[in-house]
């Protein structure tokens, strides 16, 4: 593997039309980190984890569902990183992730409705899913923290995914969103978290995944009003909880926070070794990554969060005050143009809002706008005892294709004007 690593860097150095600039890095010499869990999913017995997902089966088809299916994900990444810089850096590093989908079908139509579970991927072990009262939210309904009460979800996705079959088509025009944090990370991931890659904003993954619309001269002129002052976006490597989270990168770098978006003004990018001096940065952000032994490390999205609010405020509070709303949770279908500009987003709950108060489930919801319109119209922030992490355990990038986990945390928040359609509408 080091002889090919050595012949494949002298093939590129004949293709090469600048030299490398590497940020320097000091060495660490002989250290470890590890994902702080309580219980190593990895030693609870099989016998228990199948349990629990016959277990989580049997209460949807009890509560009435067609049809039922459920995983458990786990994963356990173990490093060792070793550089002429003099860093001997071994890692153990753990993310769980328990998910299922409920359908319940009306039989005399054919039409089928579904709700996945609201769980979040995390940075833990099999402790996330031992239920903690504390660690609960009465958004209309309850949601979970850093604990989660899965045999009460699917009992609750049941009883939804039958109410979704009833569920009235929305009206296309222009409502003011709430939307919980469930459904608002895969915005953030995908009109954030991407397009301040520096990467792509430079063109490297033009080929495969597209470029951004945050390009350099946007970032230079020091007031490019991504979002209004009420958006503020940390990139950080160091989130207890998340799946990013772990003690140094794949070039040896010490992880950490900073600034992307601060007051609604884009101020920085992800950036690694040989890309930190095209901003000015003196070092690396600590953000690279390879999959595995024998891929390429290269820059890869840190967790990449919006920041909660300052004022006191909870989601049934925000709701009071809206008199023509959509109240969102959970992720469903998603699209967005290759520059990371344009974009639609659907949810797997969406409630009607009217005066302050929520009347009944929606079919058919999907919100359009572009990014800078999006973060334009915030108009409240949950605080931070709603903030909460949602993710994606594989986030591909790159050719050949490497997959990186990523938490986006963020509280419920409320979007002004914003143009929602009718999915289901046929011309």
């Amino acid at each position: 593997a080091a002889a090919l690593a050595v012949q494949i860097a002298k093939a590129n150095a004949k293709l090469m039309d600048a030299p490398v600039q590497l940020a320097p890095q000091k060495g660490y010499g002989e250290v470890s980190w590890k994902t702080p869990i309580l219980k190593n999913a990895f030693e609870i017995p099989i016998k228990e984890k199948l349990d629990l997902l016959l277990a989580v089966n049997k209460m949807a088809l009890d509560n009435g569902a067609s049809f039922i299916s459920s995983q458990l994900f786990q994963v356990n990444e173990q490093k060792y990183f070793a550089s002429t810089d003099g860093s001997y850096i071994d890692q153990d590093i753990h993310r769980l992730w328990p998910n299922f989908t409920v359908t319940k079908t009306d039989k005399a139509t054919g039409r089928f409705e579904t709700r996945n579970a609201l769980s979040a991927p995390q940075g833990q072990g099999y402790e996330y899913l031992t239920p903690d009262k504390k660690e609960e939210i009465n958004a209309h309904f309850t949601v979970y923290k850093k604990r989660y009460d899965i045999m009460e979800d699917v009992r609750l996705a049941t009883l939804q995914a039958e109410e979704k079959l009833r569920a009235k088509p929305v009206e296309p025009g222009k409502y003011d969103l709430v939307i919980d944090p469930s459904q608002l990370f895969l915005t953030i991931h995908e009109s954030v978290g991407h397009p301040t890659e520096l990467d792509r904003v430079l063109g490297y993954e033009a080929n495969f995944a597209g470029t951004s619309f945050c390009t350099l001269d946007k970032w230079r002129s020091g007031n490019f009003n991504f979002g209004n002052k009420l958006v503020n976006i940390v990139a950080d490597k160091t989130q207890p909880g998340s799946l990013g989270a772990v003690g140094y990168d794949d070039e040896g770098v010490k992880t950490k926070q900073w600034n992307i978006i601060k007051d609604g003004i884009l101020v920085n990018y992800q950036a690694i070794r040989d890309q930190a001096h095209i901003i000015n940065e003196k070092e690396s952000h600590g953000c690279c990554y390879a999959d595995s032994w024998n891929s390429i490390q290269f820059q890869r999205m840190p967790n990449v969060s919006l920041q909660p609010g300052t004022v006191p405020m909870s989601a049934m509070d925000m709701i009071k005050n809206v008199e023509k709303g959509i109240y969102i949770l959970g992720r469903s279908s998603y699209s967005i143009d290759q520059q990371r500009y344009n974009f639609q987003f659907g949810g797997q709950l969406t409630y009607e809002i009217k005066n302050g108060q929520i009347t009944g489930l929606l079919k058919d919801v999907a919100y359009q706008s572009n990014t800078q319109e999006f973060w334009n119209s915030v108009a409240a922030i949950c605080d931070a005892n709603d903030y909460r992490c949602g993710g994606t355990f594989n986030d591909g990038k790159g050719q050949p294709s490497q997959g990186s986990a990523v938490s986006h945390g963020c509280a419920t928040t409320r979007f002004n004007g914003v143009n929602v359609i009718n999915t289901g509408r046929r011309i």
